[in-house]
């Protein structure tokens, strides 16, 4: 009686919602009208995942190589695995209220990978690694990476909603050499005028492995060690998840080697995860970074993580919004932010109706629509 009074004690004075957390090897379930779905309708939004399975091969070996064929120099550089089946969750209050496919299965996950690596940028803010998101990356990184005129104006901001336009070369990649335009030749993209760091969103790789190289200088040990440490131990996830950067992205730390890890997965390498974990990151940030009581990243990093950026309406620090140019057509909520990778995989959070939802490999073109019918279930 004295344990469940201080419980709702320490509710009433932090103002926290009844919110359920899983331990560690365990996820409560509860039935979908329980949680306030309709059970027929939930099964369908379910089954439609399952029917819209990611075409691209499961040798992701392949995939990749066809996905950004575009690229003219583009190589693997890191691991890759072969890809499962399609999966996925559906997180309500808490619980888990639906799931399909193997969900222990560790997969690539692309570019889901560049909001954990946000989230190592806003520990570091928290922590007063990073004293402003405005500050010149060059007063932290000053080994020659950010040298001349445009690249020494470039901020942590710029990095983290892909605005930057950084010029340069890191671990054998150009970065007018990824994800180019879809228009002109490599005389177009390697003398193209560079435009003023902030006033241009451009998804590009080398860039999010700049801010992971940057990140790495700040906090002077690998950045997958900050996560575990900081966020992943924390919230219970498991320890099959793993970070990987590419072959050539060791770099000297304080005479220690160390890899420099990769933002997603395009050229190999990024965040290897199961879907109950992602689940566990996901309700970490519905929780603006609260688990069990303990913050464990400030609700005010997550509240400038999901502010739209100044260059594009539809990005965060590198979360993708539901505003702008990429609002899902058949979604009107505007509060959902997602993460986003390669072949199909999301991590939604939904704060007003208290939902996460996690999908791995389900055809791209085909969130809008499945999670319109996810919201009929409610």
């Amino acid at each position: 009686m004295k344990y469940n009074f201080l419980i709702l004690l320490f509710i009433l004075s932090y103002g926290l919602s009844a919110q359920y957390f899983p331990e560690r090897g365990s996820w409560e379930r509860k039935a979908p009208k329980e949680v306030g779905f309709n059970n027929n309708s939930l099964k369908a939004a379910v089954d439609y995942a399952i029917e819209n399975e990611y075409s691209g091969s499961k040798d992701l070996r392949i995939a990749i190589l066809e996905g950004f064929s575009r690229e003219p120099y583009h190589k693997l550089a890191g691991p890759t695995k072969k890809r499962g089946g399609a999966a996925g969750l559906i997180i309500k209050d808490g619980y888990l209220a639906a799931e399909w496919g193997d969900l222990d299965r560790v997969d690539m996950t692309f570019s889901v990978t560049k909001s954990y690596l946000s989230t190592v940028a806003g520990l570091a803010y928290d922590e007063k690694l990073i004293k402003e998101m405005d500050e010149k990356v060059s007063k932290y990184v000053w080994d020659g990476t950010y040298e001349g005129v445009h690249n020494s104006e470039i901020t942590w901001h710029h990095l983290l909603t892909q605005s930057s336009d950084y010029s340069g070369e890191l671990f054998g990649m150009k970065d007018w050499a990824d994800r180019p335009p879809r228009e002109g030749g490599i005389d177009d993209w390697k003398y193209r005028e560079l435009k003023t760091p902030g006033s241009n969103f451009e998804y590009n790789d080398v860039r999010v492995n700049l801010l992971a190289y940057s990140l790495l200088q700040v906090w002077r040990k690998p950045l997958p060690m900050v996560l575990k440490e900081h966020v992943m131990d924390p919230i219970g996830a498991s320890s099959t998840w793993r970070w990987y950067g590419y072959d050539n992205s060791f770099v000297n730390i304080d005479g220690i080697k160390m890899q420099s890890v990769s933002g997603g997965g395009h050229s190999g390498g990024g965040i290897f995860i199961n879907t109950y974990d992602h689940a566990r990151f996901g309700l970490l940030f519905l929780n603006d970074g609260r688990w069990f009581g303990k913050q464990i990243i400030s609700k005010e990093w997550i509240d400038m993580a999901t502010k739209p950026s100044e260059a594009y309406e539809s990005y965060g620090y590198m979360w993708w919004l539901n505003k702008g140019p990429r609002a899902l057509k058949d979604v009107e909520n505007t509060e959902i932010y997602y993460a986003a990778g390669f072949g199909g995989n999301f991590i939604v959070i939904d704060k007003s109706n208290n939902l996460v939802i996690v999908t791995r490999w389900l055809e791209p073109s085909k969130l809008n629509d499945f999670l319109a019918k996810v919201y009929e279930a409610l």
